[in-house]
């Protein structure tokens, strides 16, 4: 066993019960492309080993890689890179079918990981994720609850989502603060067309503002008064308040009343990493 390292968010998976039902959750068929993000030592990765052709690992720490190529030996394919900088659109081409992925990932850039599936979707056919138990409760949270937010939002607009089980925190080492959940995503295959840097921009700029009116958050955005009350949009509800279909709905609105403003606000459209980490 290696020791874990904090900087990469380590916590190892050491109980098996948990790897077997992650497996039974995955349904998989001998020709799945699987994607494990964050093997480690290798505690799922034994799981799902020798249950599709083509299994592939996405592994940063080079001390696991060299644990998991001495466990596997050279019939495990092996991504030494950070998750994030793995090209799925290229990977689902290479290989001629779409994505499925699992992994234990780790907290401090699950909303990034998330995104960057979205971002990619279209490479994706679904996902098995074990994470942080808050943020697997977000993803799923109805709206007019205290969970609902940007992740909320977005990830309901592209996937389909549902919590599979709980894992108690002492199934892993080191023993983290909290417990996680494992959540399934699937991707939609169909999305109403919309403006989708809009969306994203619209989302996080009204609940920017939580528990303002969608008037404050989209003024504070750069939309002038006038114009919004033009949209025909009751601008006085809250963005808690608003389902993923309302949100489509204004965005189109907002698209429309775009298409006579001299220019977009930088502010509306520049996306910060910084800000999707502390969603």
């Amino acid at each position: 066993m290696i020791v874990p390292k904090k900087s990469l968010g380590q916590n190892f998976l050491r109980d098996e019960n948990v790897a077997r039902n992650i497996l039974e959750g995955l349904s998989l068929h001998q020709d799945d492309l699987l994607l494990e993000i964050g093997a480690g030592t290798g505690a799922l990765t034994n799981h799902l080993f020798g249950n599709v052709e083509q299994l592939l690992v996405a592994e940063i720490d080079p001390r696991a890689v060299d644990v998991l190529r001495e466990r596997f030996g050279g019939n495990l394919n092996i991504l030494q890179q950070d998750i994030l900088e793995v090209n799925p659109r290229s990977l689902a081409e290479t290989y001629g079918r779409p994505l499925r992925v699992v992994g234990n990932i780790p907290y401090y850039i699950t909303s990034e990981i998330l995104f960057w599936m979205i971002d990619n979707r279209a490479a994706f056919k679904d996902a098995v994720l074990m994470m942080q138990a808050d943020v697997g409760r977000r993803l799923v949270a109805n709206r007019r609850t205290k969970e609902y937010g940007i992740l909320s939002v977005v990830t309901q607009c592209y996937c389909d989502v549902e919590i599979l089980f709980k894992v108690s925190r002492n199934s892993f080492y080191p023993v983290p603060k909290v417990d996680s959940i494992v959540v399934r995503l699937r991707m939609r295959q169909s999305v109403p067309d919309h403006d989708e840097k809009l969306f994203r921009a619209v989302v996080r700029g009204t609940f920017g503002k939580r528990r303002k009116t969608l008037m404050n958050g989209l003024r504070f955005m750069g939309f002038q008064e006038e114009q919004l009350r033009s949209t025909g949009v009751n601008l006085k509800r809250r963005p808690e308040e608003l389902s993923v279909e309302d949100f489509l709905e204004l965005v189109q609105k907002l698209g429309d009343l775009e298409k006579v403003l001299p220019q977009r606000t930088q502010r509306r459209h520049r996306v910060h990493r910084e800000e999707e980490d502390s969603l």
